[in-house]
């Protein structure tokens, strides 16, 4: 028997993929026993072809794998820098499952988080008169409402058992956790300070509430700064993240300390046994104005099946939540190309990315706006119809992504092979135009500018002509 017949013997029927050993390939049969083999499904590949190969002539890198016959050597080294790069310490048995889930189908993985609810307004002070109006009035609309109160079982007896409470005091700042605040767009703060008359009032307030006889008032409970001053900046400081800032919120940028806060690494198709590459660089005059800008660029190929390049950030250590935002919006350099926008709400290495392609004009900067509602959830250019809807609030990483492969077969009309530059300079999140009012604050005094010239103090009401008494409320 011939060495080509004993080795195919030796190999069974399914094509295998070959680690080269210190001494390179093996040369006969006697030496076969030396190669290290990883039986992959044999729909994968096609059948791999041999042939006597000296060790002489055979002095690939220790790092290269061997795949195809005619095909460029697989970068093992640059695959594990990869992995090494997204995951941390290399464990393994994740190593094994990330090399196998590379070129059959998709790993088991923890599935995006759906969203708990949208548009929910808030409203503070909502056990007070004109808070409670302002919950009734939402509710008829059917507008989702979330109230923040001090005493949750006065809340659930003014507004029903099954309202949506956060319990908390605008005046502490300790009990507005940001988290307790997630899904809501936007506020209607209705605090106020509380007036009582000094001679006592009933339990349900009857005395202050029956608006005929005047008791002489005072403030119950902390000052009229405590409340609409300090109060009000502990309050936008906890909501602030979850209405959204008209002028959006910048995710990168290379102005002032945000060039740390991302960090990019290239995830190219060397991850399936392909050799593209790419990189993530500052250009330090780059942008429009001549200041640093970021650059995403690399060289393309379609060998070994390949065909793509990108660059991704690493997991945030806590996901952004962009729910109050409508989308993303790029500021590249274009160069006539279609490339991607993927986002990611899961910390899962292989998953789903919710993805946006995107055309760019040569030679010009522009301004790209990806909204939230075009992305669709893609794994390996495939659209999954079974996937939860994007969630804006659990962002965990951003890419960008040149490819061969638009969707579900189809090509990029745009693509060629070889060198490619996209510079950018900033990524954010952005509102709607027109931007409407976000945060609403209402009171039911009638104290507005109280020192004006001219004002006769006694055709006011008492709030009024008792606002220096009250302690300016």
């Amino acid at each position: 028997m011939n060495c080509s017949s004993c080795c195919a013997a030796a190999v069974p029927s399914p094509p295998v993929l070959l680690a080269r050993p210190r001494g390179g390939l093996a040369a006969s049969c006697s030496t076969r026993t030396d190669e290290k083999v990883l039986f992959l499904g044999p729909k994968q590949f096609p059948r791999i072809t041999y042939s006597p190969v000296s060790r002489a002539s055979s002095r690939l890198s220790r790092r290269e794998v061997i795949a195809f016959a005619g095909q460029q050597p697989w970068d093992l080294g640059r695959f594990f820098k990869t992995l090494y790069f997204f995951n941390g310490p290399p464990n393994p048995l994740k190593i094994v499952e990330s090399i196998i889930s590379s070129f059959t189908g998709p790993a088991s993985s923890e599935a995006p988080k759906k969203m708990e609810t949208s548009d929910v307004v808030l409203v503070t002070g909502a056990t007070g008169g004109v808070g409670r109006r302002v919950v009734d009035i939402l509710r008829k609309k059917g507008i989702p409402v979330r109230v923040l109160a001090r005493n949750g079982d006065k809340a659930r007896s003014m507004l029903g058992p099954d309202v949506n409470l956060i319990i908390g005091d605008v005046t502490k700042e300790d009990t507005l956790d940001p988290k307790l605040f997630k899904g809501i767009k936007k506020v209607v703060n209705a605090v106020s300070v509380i007036v009582g008359p000094k001679e006592g009032d009933t339990p349900d307030r009857q005395k202050y509430k029956q608006g005929i006889k005047f008791f002489e008032p005072e403030i119950k409970g902390p000052s009229p700064e405590m409340v609409e001053y300090i109060g009000m900046q502990n309050l936008i400081s906890a909501i602030k993240n979850s209405v959204g800032l008209s002028e959006g919120k910048l995710l990168f940028g290379l102005k002032g300390n945000l060039s740390g806060k991302i960090v990019w690494g290239a995830l190219d198709d060397v991850v399936m046994g392909g050799v593209s590459e790419s990189t993530f660089q500052i250009l330090p005059t780059g942008s429009e104005s001549s200041e640093p800008t970021g650059l995403f660029k690399g060289t393309v190929s379609t060998s070994n099946n390949g065909g793509f390049t990108s660059i991704r950030t690493k997991n945030f250590t806590v996901p952004e939540d962009l729910s109050a935002y409508d989308g993303i919006e790029l500021r590249v350099k274009g160069d006539g190309r279609r490339y991607k926008l993927i986002i990611r709400t899961s910390y899962e290495w292989d998953t789903v990315g919710y993805t946006a392609s995107f055309d760019t004009t040569k030679g010009e900067w522009q301004s790209v706006k990806v909204p939230f509602s075009s992305l669709k959830p893609v794994f390996r250019a495939r659209t999954m119809t079974d996937a939860p809807p994007f969630d804006a609030s659990n962002i965990t990483s951003l890419q960008l992504m040149f490819s061969k492969f638009e969707y579900d077969g189809i090509l990029n009309p745009t693509f060629t092979e070889g060198p490619f530059e996209l510079p950018f300079s900033s990524i954010r999140a952005y509102i709607n135009e027109p931007i409407t009012p976000r945060f609403v604050h209402v009171s039911s005094a009638g104290v507005t500018r109280p020192e004006r010239p001219g004002l006769d103090l006694s055709k006011q009401p008492p709030a009024v002509r008792l606002n220096k008494e009250l302690g300016s409320i």
